[in-house]
């Protein structure tokens, strides 16, 4: 029975953001264009810096991923194979490294591609590389994750929900947990008090109006985005 029905052991360890941008292209590659599967090099840097449905944006160099892909060769996530004309192409092994099924996988890799995102958006992204007919589809596949603690809940239950993948390195679980903070007050009942030790700005976010949420959302995503470019510099740098 083929290996995307029958979910195995899962293997999977934290892996950087750079790793998991060369895991997600190679499954992403994989199901929507499998003619260019298994894929090389150099077809792997090009998926990994596209601006589309990437974040945040990277600019990998051939041996930026050339490195990366020996790393995940080492954790058992990618093998290499010969490819026509001796050139040198890979493949990943999600499936079996994750323990997942093709849905799965596909919402998975939607969140190594793009970070956390609302339970909406990621279910219209993850269809266009499995059929996932609505949101309750979508919450199947969900619970299944956060089950086999591959998923995390970033705020809580309910409208606009945003969940990500638990692959993270410690400190940006903490890192995501501190940015999401204050937004979570925003769920909160209007009748229950701040608590005593919460910011003022999650606090103000409490009882904003929803013009004034919208525009803090558009600051908040500008902040995130300069966040992780910051992060990805700071990865860069520990990895020379």
């Amino acid at each position: 029975m083929s290996t995307e029905n029958q979910p195995q052991a899962p293997k999977w360890k934290p892996l950087n953001s750079r790793q998991r941008r060369v895991l997600g292209v190679l499954v992403e590659k994989a199901k929507t264009v499998p003619e260019s599967y298994p894929m090389t090099v150099n077809g792997i840097v090009v998926g990994s810096n596209q601006k589309s449905n990437r974040e945040p944006h990277m600019e990998l160099t051939q041996e930026d991923v050339e490195q990366l892909l020996e790393e995940l060769r080492g954790l058992g996530a990618v093998t290499e194979v010969q490819g026509s004309g001796r050139v040198l192409k890979y493949r990943h092994h999600a499936y079996e490294w994750l323990g997942v099924t093709a849905v799965e996988l596909a919402v998975m890799t939607e969140l190594l591609l793009r970070g956390e995102q609302t339970l909406g958006d990621l279910r219209a992204r993850a269809a266009r590389m499995e059929p996932m007919a609505d949101q309750a589809a979508l919450k199947v596949v969900v619970d299944g994750l956060l089950k086999k603690g591959l998923m995390r809940e970033v705020t809580p239950p309910g409208r606009g929900q945003v969940v990500s993948h638990n692959l993270y390195k410690d400190r940006e679980v903490a890192d995501q947990q501190t940015h999401y903070a204050g937004i979570a007050c925003v769920h909160s009942s209007d009748e229950e008090p701040p608590p005593a030790d919460s910011s003022v700005s999650g606090a103000l976010l409490k009882y904003a109006t929803s013009d004034q949420l919208s525009e803090l959302a558009v600051e908040l995503a500008e902040l995130r985005a300069e966040f992780a470019r910051l992060r990805l510099k700071v990865e860069e740098l520990e990895g020379k």
